[in-house]
Parts: C-alpha cells; structure tokens; sequence
C-alpha cells in the first residue's frame, strides 16, 4: 500500500513538473515572439537571452530561422515529454500487472523513422535558402577591404579613391561618454544606409574571423585568401563586432565598428577621410646595434 502511494506520489509530481515546465516554455515563446526578450540592436545587452536585433536582410532571415527551430525543437521536446508520461501512468506496474511481450511494431517503426526525415527536410530547405542569401553576393554599391592583423582591424576604399587606415581599440581610460567598453575604435568604418556593402576579408598574420552580430555576418580572415561576404545595413546607427577566431594573446581586444549614416553625411566623411588618410611616406629604416661579441661589432638593420 506505501508502496503504491508513493508511486502515485512520484507520478503526480512529475505531471506537475513537466506542466510547469510546458509553462515556462510557453512563456519564452511568447516573450521571443514579442520581442520583448531580443538583445539590442548593433552591440549585446545585459541578460540578453537571445540574437541581437537585426538590422540587415540576411540578419532578419537569420532571426526567422532561429525562431523556425525554436518552434520544432520545443515541439519536439513536449511530444517525448507526454510520451514519457503516459509510458510512466499507462504502464506502471499497478495500471499493466502484466507486461505486453511485443517486439514488433510495424506502425510505430514507420512512424519513428518517417517523421524525423521530414523533420530534416522542413529545416533544411529554409536552411539552404538562407545560406544562398548569404554567399550569393548581389551588385555591390561599395567595397570595403578588411584585412585582420594581431590584435587590430585595418580598412581600404578602392571605390573611394583607396585610401586606408588602422582601426584599433579604445582603451578604458580613454572612452568618452556613450563608447562602449571593449568595443570601442579610434576609427570606425562608415557605410551609407540601404546600400550593399561588398567586404572583402583577408588576414597579415594568423586566421581572424570577421563577425558583426547585427548584420548576419561572420566570415574567417585567412592569410593569403581573399574572401567575400555582404550586408545592407537597413538603420542608420553604431554596430559593434569582434574578431571570432582566437587569433592570440589580444584576441578579444580587436573590436568592430561601422557607422552607417546617410548618403549625403557618407560622401562628406569620405572627402574628410581622403585628407585624414592620406598616403605619407614610410618611415626610414632603423639600424639597432648589438653589443659586440669577442670583440667583432655587428649591426643589424
């Protein structure tokens, strides 16, 4: 009689569990659904328990297939959660005294094999169309080269008269009033707002990894290799990225930055840029000595 009690016990238990549970994940849904839990947009928010907002077509069809899944993973998990119940108060000893010996179910082995494949092939078309969108680089309206060096971002303008410059961490001490910290540049990438940006992303020394969270972009930096990606930025604003790839001791002191601003502000930045970013010739080289050894001076240059 304990016994049974306590089984009856540990079965209610359970069912108000997994109510709970199917509670909790109702209400993430909704809060996903809603917006209300979606990181800020352009650099990560305290708590933030999902993507930063999107603030490009590939980033808005990332966000679409994120919640496609969440919806079939969640589904997923409450089919064997209720199957795992009605298993635990339809064939408890007490219910099912004696046990069925079947073996064989041809119904439930069809089942079982058919419906994860179809499960599979509903994410992968999306899945598919989405990464058609993003290595499928449409007319650019601007190229900006990207080359990742250890620990600092340097940038190129071929359509804008080539000039180019180092992009490198503000340290803390150094930030004014709205920079972030650790993701702050002393000289941040400007863009126009609705127009493709083409980069094109190469390394000097190891493999970094270009990603700016906003855009739905993430592509590896190898020397020696030059590789494509794309957004269009959709809001004018601040976007903040880091090097995804650990790259060495400074890895995470190599931020990103891009302002995206207005047609008009983009073409006056990029004649200020022309002067502030002029070429200038390279310093001469510097000859270090050595302390001379058994008494011969040598000089390295």
């Amino acid at each position: 009689m304990g016994v049974t009690f306590a089984m009856k016990s540990w079965i209610r238990n359970t069912a108000r569990m997994a109510a709970g549970f199917a509670g909790a994940v109702f209400g993430l849904l909704v809060l996903l659904g809603t917006g209300a839990a979606l990181a800020g947009t352009g650099q990560p928010s305290p708590w933030q328990i999902n993507l930063q907002g999107a603030a490009s077509p590939v980033m808005e069809s990332i966000h679409s297939f994120h919640f496609f899944l969440l919806v079939i993973i969640v589904a997923v998990v409450l089919l064997v959660l209720v199957l795992l119940i009605v298993v635990m108060v339809k064939f408890n000893e007490k219910a099912n005294p004696v046990p069925s010996r079947t073996t064989h179910n041809t119904l439930i082995e069809v089942v079982w094999t058919v419906v994860p494949v179809l499960i599979l092939v509903a994410i992968a078309i999306p899945s598919f169309r989405l990464l058609f969108l993003q290595l499928d680089l449409p007319k650019a309206d601007l190229t900006v080269k990207v080359t990742g060096h250890q620990w600092y971002w340097s940038y190129e303008y071929p359509d804008n008269g080539a000039f180019a410059f180092d992009s490198m961490m503000v340290q803390t001490a150094d930030l004014q009033p709205g920079q972030p910290r650790l993701l702050a540049v002393d000289n941040e990438v400007v863009v126009p707002v609705n127009k493709v940006i083409r980069i094109q992303v190469t390394a000097a020394d190891v493999i970094h990894s270009f990603a700016l969270p906003s855009f739905g972009v993430k592509i590896d930096a190898l020397p020696g290799r030059l590789n494509e990606s794309w957004f269009q930025a959709t809001k004018e604003g601040v976007y903040y990225g880091q090097c995804s790839e650990l790259c060495g001791k400074d890895h995470a002191f190599m931020p990103i930055a891009i302002r995206v601003v207005s047609e008009a502000d983009f073409a006056s930045w990029v004649e200020e840029a022309k002067q502030k970013f002029a070429a200038v010739d390279a310093p001469a080289p510097q000859v270090a000595q050595i302390e001379p050894a058994a008494g011969v001076a040598i000089s390295a240059r």
